[in-house]
This record gives structure tokens, sequence and C-alpha cells, in this order.
């Protein structure tokens, strides 16, 4: 089998990339250096010449706030990339697998939203990437959609990183309480994708690792971990005023993996364990 990554040097793509050089499966993992996605012609061209039997396609427009400013770039990227993605595997036979987000969901109430439920975006990232969803199962029929939250890697920035950066300046911070979801350690969430993709079980799942938690618990538990004496100060978030609007209930319910027979990631407070020790 012959995989190409998009989005290769992003945390999850990275971490793709070395579970298949583990698994010496051969694969091409590319930025937007090496192939503009937005280019219908050209991602056209680069996989009828590669060829490849699956595409897992990691690359996204993720700067949620910028985008409220410029929802066309965030578009042509997230939607229109995947379209062009997605026409060039329809026309060579390949597989596709496509990473979209928590933030297609409105994020009320308290239940965990299943596969199926309706969606209903705050933000033009979450339309953007709903958009995609909604166009690559028009284009492409057969395909895997994995919708995943809170991600943090050992390749590129995230929470994690954030807080352990203003650890080292602060003893109090004062963070977001009334969102609550799962973080997802991209170094769990790789072997699942290259697990997926080697299958026929196409569909849309959700993925995670286990346990819940807001974002104010979350930094609890990564300066306690890490040992940092911070003094976490839980707010909300219209107090916090991003530009964008977040969902307030991240909550996926992990069950279509379970029922298609994958295995369900390990708890994030396991997971945030694993991920300081690789830091360090």
């Amino acid at each position: 089998m012959k995989i190409l990554i998009t989005g290769a040097t992003g945390q999850l793509g990275y971490d793709v990339c070395r579970v298949l050089s583990a698994r010496e499966i051969e694969y091409r993992g590319i930025g937007s250096a090496q192939l503009d996605i937005v280019n219908e012609n050209k991602v056209h061209a680069y996989l009828e010449s590669y060829r490849p039997d699956a595409v897992i396609h990691c690359a996204a427009y993720t700067a949620v706030d910028k985008a409220e400013d410029e929802p066309e770039r965030c578009f042509a990227v997230n939607e229109g990339g995947t379209v062009n993605l997605a026409r060039a595997c329809r026309d060579i036979g390949a597989k596709m697998l496509f990473l979209s987000t928590d933030y297609v969901f409105p994020g009320d109430g308290e239940r965990f939203y299943e596969t199926d439920d309706p969606t209903g975006p705050l933000n033009v990232y979450g339309r953007s990437k709903l958009a995609a969803e909604q166009s690559l199962r028009e284009v492409l029929p057969e395909h895997f959609i994995l919708r995943i939250s809170w991600v943090f890697g050992i390749n590129g920035g995230n929470f994690v990183k954030t807080m352990l950066r203003l650890a080292e300046t602060h003893d109090t911070l004062t963070v977001v309480a009334d969102q609550v979801g799962s973080p997802a350690y991209t170094a769990d969430l790789a072997p699942l994708l290259c697990d997926m993709i080697a299958t026929d079980k196409y569909g849309t799942y959700h993925a995670t690792n286990e346990g819940i938690c807001s974002w104010a618990a979350f930094a609890e538990e990564i300066f306690r971990l890490a040992g940092k004496a911070v003094t976490v100060v839980p707010t909300t978030t219209d107090a916090y005023g991003a530009k964008a609007l977040r969902p307030k209930n991240s909550r996926l319910n992990k069950q279509s993996l379970t029922a298609a027979g994958f295995a369900r990631l390990p708890d994030w407070q396991d997971a945030l364990g694993r991920y300081l020790s690789e830091l360090n």
C-alpha cells in the first residue's frame, strides 16, 4: 500500500508519517511547499503522478480566530482543497481519509454528540470543515471522516506547549472553564488513522482520548504533571472574549469506533503524561 499524507509538517501529519515509517509502509508526506491543495490542476497532476492507494488528508487552515477575518481563504483551503483531493482520489481509485473537527457542532447542552447528530457550527472554521465534509460525501461516497478535538502533539504549537511556556513567567493563569471536551494526543490518533485507512470500513467517526475535562482542568493537570506551581483561575468564554465563538460542549461519542472494531484511545491524563515525557 502506498499512502500520501497532506499536512505532514503539522502535528497529526507528522505523527502519521512516523507510524507509517515504523510499520515500513510506503508513504510520502507533503506540506504546502510541495503541493498547493487549493490548485485543482496541480492536485490532479500530483496524484496522477504519484498514484497513491490512499490519501490521509491532515492539511487544513486551523487559525480559528484569523478565519473570521479571511473566510474566503479558510474555505478555499478547507473545503476547496478537500474537494480537489477527493476528485483526484476518485479519478485514480484511491481511498481518502479526511480529518474534521468537533467545531461542526453547535456545542450546546451536555450530551455526547453522535456522528449523525445535527450540525451547526458557530464560526467560520467550523463551517468550512462542515462544508468539506458535505462536499467529500458528494464527490467520494466511499470515504473516511474522522472528527477530532483539542489536538496536541510533538510537532508544532498547541495548548500544552502554550501553558508550559506561560508557566515560566507566570504563577497565576486565567483559563476558560465553561468549554468541556476531550484532548487528543497525535501519537495515539496516528496509529488509528493508519489502521483505518487499511480497511474498507468507510463512514464518519469520532476519535479523542477517553475522558472529558474543561480547558481549565486540562491546564491544572498539565501543571500538576509537569511540577509547575501555577494557580489556574477559571473564567468564562464570554469573559475571555476570543474573536471566534467556540462550542461549550465538545463531548464526542466514540461508539462509532467500537462498532467498527477499532480500539478506543487511552485516557487523556495517561496521554498527557506520555506527551510530557516525550517533550522532555
